[in-house]
């Protein structure tokens, strides 16, 4: 891959984990163990309060996940592996990358 391509997908792939790592406090504190008075507070708002953290838990794991692939792109990018399909070998369409610039495989491969 030529080496502007390269450094456009380092710089997205750089501000994808600059946007996920400053939301990463929020999301800490809304996946936090819910501490509810109860006597002062209904059973529903108990129920909509450990929904509420179950969701923030769910998105705090597929923050988590985002990050450990953006990590894993930029990798490969430092050993010059990145644009390639991880099952043929041949190189992955960058229209392919820029939806989703930690994509490992092909099109063909992916199905």
């Amino acid at each position: 891959m030529a080496t502007e391509n390269l450094e456009k997908f380092r710089k997205l792939l750089l501000a994808q984990r600059d946007d996920l790592l400053s939301t990463s406090e929020v999301r800490d504190e809304s996946s936090a163990t819910v501490h509810l008075d109860q006597q002062s507070v209904g059973r529903l708002s108990r129920m909509d309060a450990l929904q509420s953290q179950a969701l923030a838990q769910a998105g705090k794991v597929r923050a988590d996940r985002q990050l450990r692939l953006i990590e894993a792109a930029l990798l490969r990018i430092d050993n010059d592996e990145y644009g390639d399909c991880r099952e043929c070998g041949e190189a992955i369409n960058p229209k392919r990358l820029e939806v989703d610039p930690t994509s490992l495989y092909c099109i063909h491969c992916a199905r």
